[in-house]
């Protein structure tokens, strides 16, 4: 499977910021408020045709990073335009996020406390 990291890098930056995130959360989430704080985001090419997206935010919902990093491989793929992100957190409609990644491969780096 070959990405346009180039427009993978471009979506990204999208959502950075504080946003309400309701199309990137799982349904069955107890989260009532789903407004969150990206500080941070970005790809990051790595050696042997690896990327690591880096986000670094307030809190996350339950899978908000793996439906994300779902997205951003649909935009990827050419199926999702990277201008497309902003109307997808406006309209908040999960279905038009992209697919929830599987855990393997997501890690916690570090969690820091104000």
């Amino acid at each position: 499977m070959k990405l346009d990291i180039s427009k993978m890098k471009q979506a990204i930056k999208y959502f950075e910021g504080e946003h309400d995130f309701k199309a990137f959360k799982a349904s069955g989430t107890s989260s009532k408020n789903s407004v969150r704080t990206i500080y941070k985001a970005e790809i990051i090419e790595k050696e042997e045709n690896k990327i690591w997206i880096e986000l670094t935010g307030s809190g996350f919902l339950y899978n908000m990073v793996r439906i994300i990093a779902g997205t951003l491989v649909e935009v990827g793929l050419g199926n999702i335009e990277p201008n497309e992100i902003p109307k997808i957190i406006e309209d908040k409609k999960r279905e038009n996020a992209g697919k929830t990644l599987p855990p393997q491969g997501l890690y916690l780096v570090k969690v820091e406390y104000e």
